[in-house]
């Protein structure tokens, strides 16, 4: 089956780094665009940034345009989300995704195949 293990969550305090590592197994990333989405408490999934394995291309939220970076590992099959200057904003239920092709998008409804989520939170 494939499967998708994200980690690297947990607390830091504000202005601080964190770096989450989606892992597949099962899965190559060949052909594939993998996504970090997240989910704070009483809001909907938003897309944070996404990677296309065919040729590295990246797009960012907004919100997170020059703080935090996506890079991957395909030898590894790992994708990572740098995160640095975390604002209490940033906490959330990190997601990473994947979806065939090689469009970047940042629409959940495009990725088939989802990791389980790990928890960011960023203190004031």
């Amino acid at each position: 089956d494939v499967q998708l293990q994200a980690s690297g969550g947990g607390l830091v305090q504000a202005g601080g780094s964190l770096r989450l590592s989606c892992a597949a197994s099962a899965f190559s990333f060949d052909n594939y665009v993998i996504g970090w989405f997240r989910q704070a408490p009483g809001k909907e999934r938003e897309g944070v940034s996404c990677i296309g394995s065919s040729d590295g291309s990246t797009d960012y939220a907004n919100s997170v345009k020059g703080r935090f970076t996506i890079s991957s590992d395909n030898a590894k099959n790992t994708v990572y989300l740098q995160m640095n200057s975390l604002k209490p904003e940033d906490t959330a239920v990190y997601y990473c995704a994947a979806a065939p092709g090689v469009i970047l998008t940042m629409n959940h409804w495009d990725y088939d195949y989802w990791g389980q989520g790990t928890l960011v939170t960023v203190s004031s």
